[in-house]
């Protein structure tokens, strides 16, 4: 069920409540818009928050984004009415806070299940907890409905009583683990969010560490913040040729009956062969997604 190869380099979280934001959201660049119900939506709006997000993703508008609606967490007052709509609203996937074992991950798909999701429809589950960086590898295997981890640094941090940080010392023992675990586990993972909209080049750096880290993609809470974390997440035009150039090596070294491959003096192996499939078809995809918007545009 899952995807890994779909372009997921910025997921862009829109208030639910906020109708504004949602009608922008269909002219943004992203490749993901995670329509909030639970931290950007109080109590008294979130059962017509809702009802306007899950119109919204039947009315299409927000194609060819993937669209996803994070709901509220187990044992709150609307997480069974928010998984029972989003189940129903076509969403591409669902996305679920504060999730911790496998047990939690099996009740979701369940819950799924009952409402009547398709099966196109993946869960996405919020890792933020330290209990939930300690079984990433749990959590990610649970369940082939399970297609995308995306990381909570702000919760995170505060559960560790720690400090935020610029390089973000305190968490990168648990933001490897995550990578570790969904890597394992043959999941997609994004990076946490940056709060200041206003640091510019402090959000710049974490994207850039976070890709150096093994990540798929950045969660942004600003449409500034789109922009370079596509830049930095999806290929550059120097990694895609070098790609093209391994692909050709190996190539040419197969039809010669040769079993040593070299490029640029460096030893080529099939690993690298793999790997440079996998960016050639993600600068792929990136570019189709790109048609498909400037077609709705």
């Amino acid at each position: 069920m899952t995807d890994a190869a779909r372009p997921r380099r910025s997921a862009l979280y829109v208030p639910g409540n906020n109708s504004r934001a949602l009608e922008k959201a269909g002219n943004l660049p992203a490749d993901v818009v995670i329509l909030d119900l639970e931290d950007a939506v109080g109590d008294g709006a979130k059962s017509d928050s809702r009802d306007r997000v899950c119109e919204i993703v039947r009315t299409g508008v927000l194609k060819p984004r993937e669209v996803v609606i994070r709901v509220n967490g187990i044992g709150t007052d609307w997480h069974a009415g928010d998984m029972a709509a989003a189940a129903r609203s076509g969403a591409d996937g669902v996305l679920v806070p504060k999730i911790e074992s496998g047990d939690d991950v099996r009740t979701l798909v369940n819950e799924l299940d009952a409402a009547g999701a398709g099966e196109r429809t993946t869960l996405w589950l919020m890792i933020e907890t330290p209990a939930a960086f300690l079984h990433v590898e749990e959590l990610a295997s649970a369940s082939d409905r399970v297609s995308v981890l995306v990381v909570g640094t702000n919760d995170l941090i505060n559960d560790l009583h720690a400090l935020p940080r610029p390089g973000r010392a305190p968490v990168l023992t648990s933001l490897s683990l995550g990578v570790l675990g969904a890597r394992a586990a043959g999941k997609v993972i994004l990076d946490g969010v940056f709060n200041d909209i206003r640091d510019s080049d402090g959000y710049l750096a974490e994207a850039r560490q976070g890709r150096e880290m093994g990540f798929d993609g950045k969660t942004v809470v600003h449409p500034s913040q789109i922009g370079p974390a596509n830049a930095v997440f999806g290929p550059s035009s120097e990694e895609i040729e070098y790609a093209r150039r391994v692909v050709v090596a190996y190539e040419d070294a197969e039809a010669a009956g040769s079993s040593v491959i070299t490029l640029d003096g460096k030893m080529i192996e099939s690993l690298h062969v793999r790997d440079a499939h996998r960016i050639l078809d993600l600068a792929a995809r990136i570019d189709k997604l790109a048609d498909s918007n400037l077609a709705r545009a």
